[in-house]
């Protein structure tokens, strides 16, 4: 799940990161009165979308009165503003931040995220951040630095002295950088984050830091241990049909192909994807069903299937494990049929725990289907069926 910048930052403020004051609006004239209840006398007014590239794309402007603030938040308000992140289409601004301007002596990038490569927390930095932070990266990847972290959240001292110079960071500088760095580990294990990002970390002419800019990613498998976030989550909008499915325990996503995809684990479901394009076929969605699923919840989940009139056929392929049975998922098919009014060919490869169970379950409730005992014939027959 990914924050907005406002949400990012009232997270990162509480530990004590420091951040620009600012407000949020949903029209021109809250954007004006938020302006006039800061400080300073020039403000930064932003659109507020789950992508990055704002800057670039028009999305974010100063503003050196409040007039001006409800002027630029009226032009950004109910547009679609298209970055090299949104795709085509872009996203919907409905709400702008409008913040104190910050006077920038210089900026840096910071991030912290786990290295996938050593399984392990680093923290990357650059001397030259900001709005083209990307493109340089690209051209020139050196430019990134990291600094290991320990289990535990901590970091060596003498590590973290060594990646501030080479950030060009020194002296009491570097203290106040130390602290922000400890601040930043520590909000990413206490919220199961998976990225935070300081895009620019700003040095300001007052000789202090800002993160001008925040960007923070939350686990989404971890959101149970984290009520608190659920109010985030819902405000965020998104494809309601893939956030329903989300409650009923399944990753859903939509994709543009004709076949109906039911797999539980993320692995088996990358693997079924891939062995339907290779086939020839295209997959109508991606479904990895979590061991969490009830039989009511994953027939609610495979209902979502079979009211999409671009599904022509359904491939059920299931290796039922200790959590999830091969019976939970054939009791949902015969759930998920019997109360949709639209039929479409089912095809099943059903193994491991409970299969032959679920095999004749799906024969005494009358069940139709066509079974398949590899993977491969599944697929092979779902793409028949779907042509």
């Amino acid at each position: 799940m990914n924050l907005y910048e406002y949400e990012a930052k009232e997270i990162l403020a509480q530990y004590g990161v420091p951040v620009p004051e600012g407000r949020i609006a949903t029209s021109p004239g809250e954007a004006e009165d938020a302006a006039k209840a800061l400080p300073g006398h020039k403000f930064a007014v932003k659109a507020q979308i789950l992508a990055g590239g704002r800057g670039l794309a028009g999305g974010v402007e100063l503003a050196p009165a409040p007039s001006m603030v409800a002027q630029i938040a009226k032009r950004l308000l109910g547009q679609r503003l298209v970055t090299a992140q949104t795709g085509a289409d872009g996203e919907e601004v409905v709400r702008v931040y409008v913040e104190t301007a910050v006077e920038s002596e210089r900026d840096f990038f910071l991030a912290v995220l786990v290295d996938q490569a050593l399984a392990q927390i680093v923290v990357l930095g650059s001397a030259s951040g900001g709005v083209d932070f990307e493109d340089r990266v690209a051209k020139e990847p050196g430019i990134v630095k990291t600094l290991p972290v320990n289990l535990d959240g901590t970091f060596a001292d003498a590590a973290c002295t060594e990646f501030l110079t080479k950030l060009g960071i020194t002296g009491d500088k570097a203290d106040q950088a130390r602290s922000i760095i400890a601040a930043l580990i520590k909000v990413f294990l206490r919220i199961d984050a998976t990225l935070i990002e300081i895009n620019p970390l700003t040095l300001t002419r007052e000789g202090t830091f800002s993160a001008v800019d925040a960007k923070v990613s939350i686990d989404n498998n971890a959101l149970f241990r984290h009520p608190e976030f659920a109010g985030l989550a819902s405000s965020q909008g998104g494809d309601e049909i893939e956030l329903q499915a989300q409650k009923d325990e399944i990753n859903l996503v939509r994709l543009d192909g004709n076949i109906g995809v039911v797999v539980n684990g993320a692995g088996l479901a990358l693997a079924t994807q891939d062995g339907i394009s290779d086939a020839g076929g295209k997959a109508a969605n991606f479904m990895d069903i979590r061991t969490t699923a009830t039989s009511l919840q994953v027939a609610r989940g495979i209902g979502i299937l079979l009211k999409d009139p671009d599904v022509k056929s359904i491939l059920v392929n299931i290796h039922g494990g200790g959590m999830t049975p091969c019976d939970t998922i054939a009791e949902a098919l015969a759930l998920a049929l019997a109360w949709s009014d639209r039929k479409v060919p089912v095809v099943t490869r059903l193994a491991g725990h409970n299969a032959d169970y679920a095999r004749q379950m799906l024969v005494d409730r009358n069940v139709p289907h066509e079974r398949c005992d590899t993977m491969g014939e599944a697929i092979a027959a779902a793409i028949a069926c779907a042509a």
